[in-house]
């Protein structure tokens, strides 16, 4: 989750101080490195996501705020549109039966909400990108009422100097401008955090994104925005130029965007923050009272806010994370590739996939990123959103290949090893994994399930915006059945 931010005016005074400050935490950060400060015996899991709301009719929802105060539960949030809230779930230990655990536990938080929200004729969706959204729907009257949200739209607005423009090329082709970053509020995930030492940091974030563009071709679920049929994931592209603060001439220039894919594997966790210095300008630039020097000096650790709200604002794929948990120092590497939904056990199966594939790449003898460029693990991303169980990607040994028999004949093997390696529950492995081999059985993943439901119904001559609405409520009434998204009948 975002950090709130309180609304404020920033000077050329407070961005000076803030980048003095950002470059004294990264200096006490590798410090902190070198003396072996870190939390490394216990490997927890934790898993956010974001939720759509959604009235009676599958249109969007602007009550976050309300819906907020009818949980009243510090676990959930707003996110930036006033459609969205998010839940942070509790870290957990990767082992044993943790993810029976984490299903039983967001089943139980989900019912317990639903059974407040629903009557008021809100629910809660969890979809990739809500298909019935309209242009409307994403403007900057529908920016959450949180100030950060707020500086953060005019931080990026000011320094693009002009309006965003939005080009997709799908099935159909998408040209639009906007006028604030709230196309971002479109694009709802499903993050996988993963905590690791600081010592195998860099196989880990390594092998996350040599797997990014074939977790996303499993797991895609966005294909629709503003009414048109774009990618298998959509949220990849959006998300990229929805928030892109570089004029036409910068990103002529090679300047990076700030959702980032990134450019070369890593050999440290300070790679990463070291970058976000060096190329990212800070776009809220608000400094706290601690000395981080001082409290290191004292024993004690640090937050590091000001380096941890930076990075907050470089929308990496795989992000690094520095937290402090009861006085204690840990990283972690975030993984933000999937989207939402379709249904809790869908979201359990990608994270065991994820978690087992990630697991068994990294502790591999021959690590996997020695094996393929890096400009491949991210041209697999690219082939991944745009075209999900259908991609062709690269794989060392193998060249070209279609992902879902790449998936069926290699990598869930991996992902099965990985899990065992951390004493998962053997019925856990073979319950989850085997949803993930029935979608590349049957070619069915929620994008897929969408395309064919709202071409359907448009085969009977019902209009594509009024296809979409029917198709949501469809949607929404089969995600609550918890079956998983492979098994559900076409509308």
């Amino acid at each position: 989750m975002g950090r709130d931010v309180p609304a404020i005016t920033i000077s050329r005074r407070d961005r000076r101080a803030y980048r003095a400050k950002v470059r004294s935490c990264l200096d006490v950060l590798a410090r902190m490195l070198h003396e072996s400060r870190f939390e490394t015996d216990i490997q927890h899991v934790g898993l956010e996501i974001e939720f759509n709301l959604v009235d009676k009719c599958g249109n969007p929802a602007m009550v976050n705020h309300d819906v907020l105060a009818m949980i009243a539960d510090e676990a959930w949030a707003t996110e930036l549109g006033k459609f969205n809230i998010e839940l942070a779930g509790d870290p957990e230990v990767l082992t044993g039966g943790v993810f029976t655990s984490l299903q039983s536990s967001l089943n139980r938080i989900l019912r317990r909400v639903s059974e407040v929200v629903e009557p008021t004729g809100t629910r809660l969706a969890m979809i990739g990108i809500l298909p019935s959204l309209c242009e409307d729907d994403v403007s900057e009257e529908t920016i959450s009422l949180n100030p950060r949200y707020r500086l953060l739209n005019d931080e990026i607005l000011a320094a693009r100097g002009e309006e965003i423009r939005i080009l997709i090329e799908g099935q159909d082709r998408l040209l639009a401008y906007a006028d604030s970053i709230v196309a971002e509020a479109a694009c709802t995930s499903f993050q996988c955090h993963l905590q690791v030492s600081p010592d195998t940091f860099a196989n880990y974030w390594n092998a996350a994104q040599a797997i990014a563009g074939l977790q996303v071709a499993a797991g895609a679920n966005s294909p629709y925005f503003l009414g048109c049929e774009l990618w298998h994931e959509t949220r990849i592209t959006l998300f990229e130029q929805a928030t892109d603060s570089r004029p036409e001439e910068l990103r002529e220039q090679g300047v990076r965007p700030r959702v980032w894919f990134g450019d070369q594997w890593v050999t440290s966790v300070f790679d990463l923050f070291e970058e976000n210095l060096k190329y990212f300008p800070a776009l809220l630039p608000l400094s706290e009272d601690e000395d981080p020097v001082a409290v290191l000096e004292r024993g004690e650790a640090p937050q590091l806010a000001e380096l941890t709200l930076h990075n907050g604002t470089v929308y990496r794929w795989n992000r690094p994370v520095y937290a402090v948990v009861n006085g204690k120092p840990h990283l972690r590497v975030e993984n933000r590739v999937l989207p939402a939904g379709p249904t809790v056990v869908d979201s359990m199966a990608n994270a065991a996939f994820y978690y087992g594939l990630v697991g068994e790449l990294a502790e591999a003898e021959r690590p996997i990123w020695s094996q393929m460029s890096f400009s491949a693990a991210a041209s697999n991303l690219v082939a991944g959103a745009k075209y999900g169980l259908d991609a062709e990607v690269y794989w060392p040994g193998l060249g070209m290949v279609p992902v879902a028999e790449l998936i069926l004949r290699r990598l869930l093997p991996m992902a099965a090893r990985g899990l065992a390696r951390w004493r998962i529950d053997s019925s856990d492995v073979s319950r989850l994994l085997s949803i993930i081999e029935r979608r590349c059985v049957t070619g069915q993943n929620g994008a897929a399930w969408q395309i064919r439901s709202a071409r359907q119904l448009q085969a009977h001559g019902i209009g594509r915006d009024e296809a979409l609405r029917l198709m949501t409520q469809d949607y929404l009434e089969l995600s609550a059945t918890g079956e998983p998204v492979h098994s559900w009948p076409l509308t």
